[in-house]
C-alpha cells in the first residue's frame, strides 16, 4: 500500500505531515511512502533526507495513493488523481468546510482529522491538538520575551539591579502551561489563572503564582472549560483587571475547538498597563482572548504591543512537524492490521476521528 505525503499548499504553512527519521518506521509496517517534491524544505527537511530514508520524492506522489497526508486539508485539485476510497489524514476543521465534506463524501474519500482525537489515555500519543499547543505555548513565550523592552530575569550588577518582568498566562491548558515554564526558564516572576479546579496546581508545578478569584470553576468535558455566561465573564475581568495592569507581559491561550475563544480582556484592561508592555494573544485565529487583537497582526493601544498569533505552530516549523509526524504516524499504526490499512470503525478512536467514508458523513458536529 501506497503512503503519500504532500506539500501543503495553504498560505503560510510551513509544516510536512511526515519527517524522515519516520519514514522507516512505515516501511517496516509494510508501506512504500512517496513524498511530493519539496514537501518538508519550508520545515528545512530536504528531498534528498527523505529519499535517504527511502521514501520515493516525485511530484506526483497522490498518483495510485492509498493514504494522503498532510497538515492543513487537501484542496479539491489536490484530490482529483486520488482514486475513490482513498484516506485522508490532516487537520480538517469539519464546520467550516461544507464544501470540501460533500465533495469527499461524493468521491467516496475517507477521511480522518487530527483534531477530533478523543481525549483518553489510550489516545494521548496521537493528540496533535496538544502537540501543536506545546509549540504554541513556547513560542508565545519567546515572542513576549523578544517584544519586551526590558530583561525577563532578575539581574544583580555593579550598576545596579535590574528588576524581573512580571507576567501574566491566562490559560492554563498544554500552551499556557508551556508558556509559563518557558517564562519561568527565562528568570520571569510568573502569575497563571484558569477557570478550571485542577489548573491551580499545575501551574504551581510550574514554579508560578496560582491567581484564584472568588468564582465558581468552569470544569467541562475532555479536561475543556465550560462555556461561561456574560456576567460571569464580566466580573471575571473585573477580577482580573489588577493583576494585569500590574504585568509587563500579558499572554492569553483560552481556546475551545470548535467555539469562539472567550473574551478575557478588554481595551480598557490594557490601557492600564504601563508604558512599553506587551500583550501575546495565542487565541487569535479563533476570535482571540484580548479585544481588538488582530491574527498575523501587531497592534497598537496607547502605548502597549498587542501580537495576535497566526499559525503559531507553523513559525516554528520542524519541531511541530517532528512532533505532528509522530501524532501521525501513531495514528497509522493504530488502523494498521497485517501490513495493511484497514481502520476499525468499531475503534473508539478510529470513529471520532472520521469524517467521511463510503459515501457517508460521519460527523455532524
Amino acid at each position: 500500500m501506497r503512503i503519500a505525503v504532500a506539500r501543503d499548499q495553504a498560505p503560510g504553512e510551513a509544516r510536512v505531515a511526515m519527517v524522515p527519521d519516520l519514514v522507516g518506521r512505515l516501511r517496516a509496517a509494510g508501506y512504500e511512502v512517496a513524498v511530493q517534491a519539496g514537501a518538508g524544505v519550508a520545515a528545512l527537511l530536504a528531498d534528498e533526507a527523505y529519499e535517504a530514508a527511502g521514501a520515493q520524492v516525485t511530484e506526483h506522489a497522490f498518483d495510485e495513493a492509498d493514504v494522503v497526508l498532510s497538515v492543513q486539508p487537501l484542496d479539491a485539485a489536490c484530490l482529483a488523481p486520488l482514486p475513490s476510497g482513498a484516506t485522508t489524514i490532516s487537520f480538517f476543521p469539519y464546520a467550516e468546510r461544507p464544501t470540501d465534506v460533500a465533495l469527499r463524501r461524493d468521491r467516496k474519500l475517507t477521511t480522518f482529522g487530527m483534531e477530533y482525537v478523543p481525549r483518553i489515555s489510550r489516545a494521548q500519543s496521537m493528540d496533535a491538538l496538544s502537540s501543536q499547543a506545546l509549540v504554541t505555548g513556547y513560542r508565545g513565550a519567546v515572542v513576549a520575551a523578544n517584544m519586551l523592552g526590558q530583561f525577563f530575569p532578575l539581574s544583580m550588577t555593579a550598576a545596579g539591579t535590574v528588576p524581573p518582568a512580571q507576567v501574566v498566562v491566562l490559560g492554563a491548558g498544554v500552551a499556557g502551561l508551556q508558556a509559563i515554564a518557558t517564562c519561568r526558564r527565562l528568570g520571569a516572576v510568573v502569575k497563571g489563572y484558569d477557570v478550571r479546579a485542577a489548573a491551580a496546581e499545575e501551574i504551581r508545578s510550574m514554579g508560578a503564582v496560582a491567581i484564584e478569584l472568588p468564582l465558581p470553576t468552569l470544569d467541562g468535558a475532555g479536561g475543556y472549560a465550560r462555556e461561561m455566561t456574560e456576567d460571569r465573564a464580566q466580573r471575571q475581568r473585573e477580577l482580573l483587571a489588577g493583576y494585569i495592569a500590574a504585568a509587563d507581559a500579558l499572554i492569553t491561550t483560552a481556546a475551545v475547538p470548535g467555539r469562539r475563544a472567550p473574551l478575557l480582556v478588554t481595551t480598557e484592561m490594557i490601557t492600564q498597563m504601563a508604558p512599553g508592555s506587551v500583550v501575546v494573544d495565542l487565541a487569535a485565529e479563533v476570535g482571540g482572548n484580548v479585544e481588538g487583537v488582530v491574527a498575523g497582526k501587531v497592534v497598537r493601544v496607547g502605548s502597549v504591543q498587542l501580537w495576535g498569533g497566526a499559525n503559531v505552530p507553523s513559525q516554528m516549523p520542524e519541531p511541530a512537524s517532528r512532533l505532528y509526524a509522530q501524532n501521525v504516524l501513531n495514528v497509522i499504526m493504530l488502523m494498521s492490521h497485517d501490513g495493511r490499512f484497514a481502520p476499525d470503525f468499531d475503534d473508539e478512536i478510529t470513529a471520532a476521528m472520521c469524517v467521511t467514508h463510503a459515501g457517508q458523513v460521519l460527523r455532524e458536529h
